[in-house]
């Protein structure tokens, strides 16, 4: 896939206001590493036809709750509403991840996950 291709996903999945922001804040540093996540995670991962997009964000939400990212987890849960995904299946994945994360980290993703559904709805 192109690196255009992959803009246009990174737009639909993050929205146009964050890629905006994003864009704005590359320097010298992370110009690389924003074309980099543009060409790979979004036009050669996320355009990929075995999984629809609802699927990706399971897994995404999934791995940055396991891993701890936090400010990640807050970016992809809007991305997952974008999606498709209800608050009743995010709560669910928040759930499963206790068993698998550990109560912490799904107790802490709980936290991050009201913050966000609260603000959209």
């Amino acid at each position: 896939m192109t690196y255009d291709e992959g803009m246009t996903v990174r737009r639909e999945v993050l929205g146009d206001p964050h890629v905006d922001r994003a864009e704005a804040a590359k320097t010298d540093l992370t110009t690389d590493f924003q074309d980099f996540i543009t060409r790979y995670a979004w036009g050669e991962i996320w355009t990929r036809p075995g999984l629809e997009r609802r699927d990706r964000s399971f897994i995404t939400l999934t791995a940055l709750i396991a891993h701890g990212h936090w400010s990640e987890l807050e970016l992809h849960l809007r991305a997952a509403l974008r999606n498709g995904l209800t608050r009743d299946e995010i709560a669910e994945i928040i759930l499963q991840t206790a068993v698998y994360c550990g109560v912490p980290a799904a107790n802490h993703a709980f936290a991050v996950a009201n913050a966000v559904l609260e603000e959209s709805s």
